[in-house]
């Protein structure tokens, strides 16, 4: 497949919030237990729009099928060269290559906006995106055992991390 992404604009809001909300559900991926509102979402949008903390979106036949954000890890200063990469994709096109395609991009990326490290907040039992992770030469940087409680049971949180090559002219 022949993925491109772009700057996610407000009116891309509901489609990034319908693709959030169809993995509630599933257990593996958030540690929401309820679908959210896009009104929930605008503070976390509005935090988007610096361009060193971008979110992009991936459109197929006019529809988002996928998307990716980078976030601010901790919030402090010294911390400001990483962030975590979030990738979220529509149940249509999982597992054709978008999230590696997505997660190279954004390792490409990365250096240019500051970043000298990426990591990927993923729950232990979630086998495929930690095997993603994995494949793109992300390690395991933590391991939180049993921190969520998802419909009475508890699960970890892996940390994987990726210290990236500076750029080069």
């Amino acid at each position: 497949m022949n993925w491109a992404y772009r700057l996610a604009t407000i009116a891309d809001l509901p489609a990034i919030v319908a693709i959030y909300n169809s993995t509630v559900a599933s257990r593996m991926v958030t540690a929401d237990t309820e679908p959210v509102s896009v009104a929930s979402r605008q503070a976390w949008f509005d935090a988007h729009q610096r361009p060193d903390r971008p979110l992009w979106v991936v459109e197929q036949a006019g529809e988002i099928v996928g998307w990716l954000s980078f976030s601010s890890f901790y919030g402090r200063p010294a911390y400001q060269g990483t962030a975590e990469v979030s990738i979220y994709l529509a149940e249509s096109v999982r597992g054709q290559g978008l999230g590696r395609f997505l997660l190279c991009a954004a390792m490409n990326f990365a250096p240019g906006i500051g970043l000298h490290s990426l990591l990927g907040f993923v729950f232990g039992h979630n086998t495929p995106s930690i095997q993603l992770f994995e494949k793109m030469g992300f390690s395991t940087w933590g391991h939180l055992p049993r921190v969520a409680v998802l419909d009475e049971i508890e699960r970890d949180l892996v940390i994987l991390g990726l210290r990236l090559k500076p750029e080069t002219a």
